[in-house]
């Protein structure tokens, strides 16, 4: 069995080693369209992969502002006197409704070497990324669908939250056996989404508090209610991509939690929070951490320079292991929800939900010879 997860991952590997090297060609210099964290993070997992290769420049074609230069790489706008090689190929590092009409743009101006970084694309460079980091630096990087499939299963359920408050799904979803749906912000409005699904606004929650604790709301109600054995939590548009029996291959290979697989991010998870969101949060988040614990603060300090981190507050677990995370999660996010206080801005008002993604992957990292964890692929719904 392990030879043949050996050999599906080396197929998966010379498939992406194909598809880069013939777009590559003889070029040992790219561009990367984009300037900002998907552009960033290709251009990590490409130069990771593939030494040999140079980024000339990243490029953007609308007026906002940019840095003159990334990690001193230049930053050029298209526009008819730019000194640009169009020989080159471009791999267009944006977000995927955007790649036909910069392909349009770039073919108008000559390019022809034209490679989109799609989701499915996106996913295989951030798994080769994690495979030769992880092995470089001694560890083994195991996913959920790599495990041998054993026979038996606790109970296992992954809670799928959702609020009256999303907008619906482009196309339908069909939960699997295992996803359990709960409404979150249930105590914010009269309106419900089923009579027939879970609502976090029941015996001890936070419901209220939806606005800046989005899906947590609904993890504090599961913290407090829920009894399964193994427990997880997903987005309505965001689900693990899991074999059927994910839960029996956690119990019989002694795993304890099962993670997205890791994205990258630059220039650090500090600095990138930073830029994307109001840096007061961050710095109160690290003060606490330093009150509380000394050591611990030097821990996270340090951990918070690195660049790798499990996003969108999805995870599994076992239920001992839950309590653990949750009874150190909560108080940080309280605190620092306390001192922030309400955002004008509804989306950055979300703070407590982005610091939380940080934290759950620092939390993991700092108890990773206590916890076995694994990774699993995750799906985007629009």
């Amino acid at each position: 069995m392990e030879s043949l997860c050996v050999k599906i991952e080396e197929a998966a590997k010379d498939d992406l080693d194909t598809y880069i090297q013939e777009s590559l060609g003889t070029c040992k210099k790219i561009y990367i369209f984009g300037a900002h964290s998907r552009a960033r993070t290709f251009a990590a997992y490409i130069q990771y992969l593939y030494p040999q290769t140079v980024v000339a420049a990243y490029l953007y074609d609308n007026d906002e502002t940019n840095s003159e230069k990334i990690e001193g790489t230049a930053v050029v706008q298209l526009r008819a006197n730019a000194p640009l090689n169009t020989a080159l190929p471009v791999y267009i590092g944006t977000r995927g409704i955007y790649h036909p009409q910069i392909m349009r743009h770039l073919k108008q101006f000559g390019f022809e070497k034209i490679y989109p970084v799609t989701m499915e694309l996106d996913l295989q460079m951030r798994n080769a990324y994690l495979r030769k980091y992880f092995s470089s630096v001694g560890r083994e990087f195991t996913k959920i669908d790599k495990l041998y499939k054993p026979d038996t299963a606790n109970s296992a359920v992954i809670y799928v939250t959702r609020s009256v408050f999303d907008s619906p799904l482009q196309q339908g979803y069909q939960l699997a056996s295992y996803e359990k749906e709960i409404q979150a912000g249930a105590a914010l409005t009269e309106t419900r989404i089923s009579d027939k699904i879970l609502t976090d606004h029941e015996g001890e929650n936070i419901s209220d508090r939806n606005r800046q604790f989005c899906e947590l709301t609904a993890l504090y109600w599961i913290w407090k209610h829920a009894r399964e054995d193994i427990i997880g939590l997903v987005h309505y548009r965001r689900h693990f991509i899991l074999p059927e029996d994910w839960n029996i291959r956690m119990q019989i290979h002694g795993v304890d939690v099962i993670l997205p697989v890791p994205l990258y991010v630059a220039p650090s998870l500090e600095e990138n929070y930073k830029k994307r969101h109001d840096p007061s949060d961050w710095d109160y988040m690290m003060h606490y951490l330093k009150e509380r614990n000394e050591q611990e603060y030097e821990d996270a300090k340090n951990f918070f320079k690195s660049n790798l981190y499990s996003p969108c507050n999805m995870f599994i677990m076992r239920r001992d292991v839950l309590n653990e995370l949750c009874c150190w999660l909560f108080p940080i996010l309280f605190a620092v929800a306390e001192h922030g206080g309400q955002k004008d801005d509804n989306y950055q008002n979300r703070y407590p939900g982005f610091l939380s993604e940080r934290l759950i992957t620092f939390f993991f990292e700092k108890n990773r010879s206590r916890y076995k964890v694994v990774y699993s692929d995750k799906n985007f719904l629009p």
